[in-house]
């Protein structure tokens, strides 16, 4: 009988062609942004980066329009074998170089002349840079168009529970009373400084690479003999730039990442910003609180060994997701310090993290997308979850009424003490403390018959949701 290993290394070749999933990561498995970040949606990055190169030298006359029109009209990947080109990158470690050589190739069973002109006076860094780049736009138009509509549930919600009440909770314990639409509105400012990070990248633009093989331009240079070479260096990466619909760079930025990083930390903010969502879901839909729960279609969220369960998997893949990002961001970031003007590891060890980091923030978007939308709220459950420490959710607001007649000191000693015996006994503070000469008349005032309700004590909740939902969507268009 053949051993495991025997078995898994005899499937390995087959398994290999197989595209990635999302099997190991459900947040983003199915989800717009898979399809975006896909190796076949980098492949024809790159190729638009390729065909716009040449459509931009054709721009300037270093290129003949006719082979630029061959280079553009052969730009597809669908005409390239992905699994050979990632084969072919282990031997220069970047897909580039064996990109070039099979698209030239490709280019030449079309037109012999116009194979010359591909990729011509490039370089690698300057095609998978740009590509990257490209990629990152688009999956960062799926994830703000997401987090739109996440948004416009995060305030309905707050709007509609404005003043419903629900204990506020510090360090997993009950602390003051508080209300559900200020924690939704709290989520949406948290979720618009997000939006407001990914506007930022937007409005700024996200630039072309175009250095050359060390950030001189010297390759491009050398095809346009007798050019000013100031101004062709400028106006060819704005004709580049303009082809693609990206910003133009001052300096090339091969070495100089802030691009990269500037992509992976908002994305990664997303990540964190919906997983504060998410954990909030998960705490406040376990069995003994009950206050939330997410949408659960048929089948959706079952235990493979207990049928009563409805798992709430959507905020569970949310915050796996928030979970994962900062070290993946770390990584982006830890790139930065790049020697010479190209890294030796440093711009290759970027490619997956920043990928992973598109995918996470697009998928968890997407599913947050159904969960704030959908998700089901459960006033009566919140008001009876106020009750259950029998008034000392309000201790604080009796302290502050008892201080003045028996001292600061004298009043937290008296509730402190009332408080241990309340949740001994059982009893309600309320009743606790008319058992007390320091606090019974106090206790029995009729003018202070609200002092132990919940609902008395939210503070400014009501006035600060209001506040909080005036702050506006930005236009998505600056």
């Amino acid at each position: 009988m053949p051993s495991d290993i025997g078995f898994a290394a005899d499937a390995a070749p087959g398994l290999g062609a197989a595209p990635e999933a999302g099997l190991l990561s459900p947040v983003w498995a199915d989800t717009p942004v898979s399809a975006a970040v896909s190796d076949r949606a980098w492949l024809q990055a790159m190729l638009d980066a390729e065909a716009a190169l040449s459509r931009a030298q054709a721009r300037l006359g270093t290129v003949p329009e006719a082979a630029a029109r061959v280079i553009t009209e052969a730009a597809r990947a669908d005409r390239l074998d992905l699994v050979a080109l990632a084969r072919q990158a282990r031997e220069s470690a970047n897909p580039v170089v064996g990109l070039v050589r099979e698209f030239t190739a490709l280019v030449a069973r079309q037109d012999g002349e116009a194979a010359g002109y591909v990729h011509r006076g490039s370089t690698s860094q300057d095609i998978l840079d740009t590509g990257s780049v490209l990629v990152a736009r688009r999956a960062l138009g799926l994830i703000r168009a997401d987090l739109e509509r996440v948004e416009g549930a995060l305030a309905v919600l707050a709007a509609e529970h404005r003043d419903t009440l629900m204990a506020g909770r510090t360090l997993a314990l009950h602390a003051v009373p508080t209300t559900f639409g200020l924690k939704a509105a709290g989520w949406r400012h948290l979720l618009l400084d997000a939006v407001e990070k990914l506007d930022r990248l937007s409005a700024g633009g996200l630039p072309v690479q175009l250095g050359g093989a060390a950030g001189t331009l010297a390759g491009y240079l050398e095809f346009a003999p007798g050019v000013d070479r100031a101004a062709y260096v400028r106006e060819l990466t704005e004709a580049f730039a303009a082809e693609l619909g990206l910003a133009v760079p001052l300096v090339p930025w091969h070495v100089l990442r802030t691009p990269v990083v500037d992509v992976a930390v908002a994305a990664a903010f997303v990540c964190g910003a919906l997983g504060k969502i998410a954990v909030d879901v998960l705490s406040l839909t376990r069995t003994e609180v009950g206050e939330v729960h997410e949408p659960a279609p048929s089948g959706r969220g079952a235990s493979s060994a207990m049928p009563h369960k409805r798992n709430p998997v959507l905020a569970t893949a949310i915050r796996s997701a928030a979970l994962q990002a900062p070290q993946l961001a770390a990584t982006v970031l830890g790139c930065l310090p790049s020697e010479d003007e190209r890294s030796a590891g440093a711009w290759h060890a970027e490619w997956e993290p920043l990928r992973a980091l598109l995918r996470l923030a697009g998928g968890a978007a997407h599913q947050a997308v159904e969960l704030v939308g959908q998700l089901a709220v459960d006033p009566a459950r919140m008001r009876a979850n106020t009750e259950l420490t029998g008034g000392q959710i309000v201790s604080e607001r009796i302290a502050a009424v008892l201080a003045p007649l028996l001292g600061k000191a004298r009043a937290r000693e008296l509730l402190n003490e009332a408080s241990a015996r309340s949740a001994r006994t059982g009893e309600p503070l309320a009743e606790v403390l008319r058992q007390d000469d320091r606090a019974a008349a106090l206790a029995a005032d009729a003018r202070l018959t609200d002092l132990f309700e919940p609902e008395a004590y939210t503070g400014a909740a009501g006035a600060l949701t209001d506040r909080a939902l005036s702050r506006p969507l930005p236009s998505a268009h600056g």
